[in-house]
């Protein structure tokens, strides 16, 4: 039997964590859709656009959304289909329990 190393599974705790609020989560589900600015995800969900500032900034600085500046804004988007592909399953699997 193999067992992975512990860094590595602290690593994976760490990446876990990110998805334990849910306002970061909710980011991530509008962003499911497409790339919006702060003020944009701010409108849609209903939430200070210092709060999402600081929202992102933990889902950046965890590499679970990108940034891409267009004329004065920068807007974020799902960073890769790996993010996709988690927040798809959670989905999934929740649903089918509730």
């Amino acid at each position: 039997m193999k067992l992975h190393s512990k860094e590595l599974l602290y690593g994976l705790s760490e990446f876990y964590k990110i998805f334990a609020d849910q306002t970061r989560l909710r980011i991530l589900d509008a962003l499911l859709n497409k790339p919006m600015c702060v003020g944009e995800i701010s409108d849609v969900l209903n939430v200070s656009q210092s709060a999402i500032s600081h929202q992102l900034k933990n889902l950046r600085s965890s590499n679970l959304v990108k940034t891409e500046k267009i004329g004065k804004n920068v807007y974020y988007s799902i960073s890769d289909d790996h993010i996709k592909i988690i927040l798809k399953y959670g989905l999934e699997h929740i649903s089918e329990v509730m």
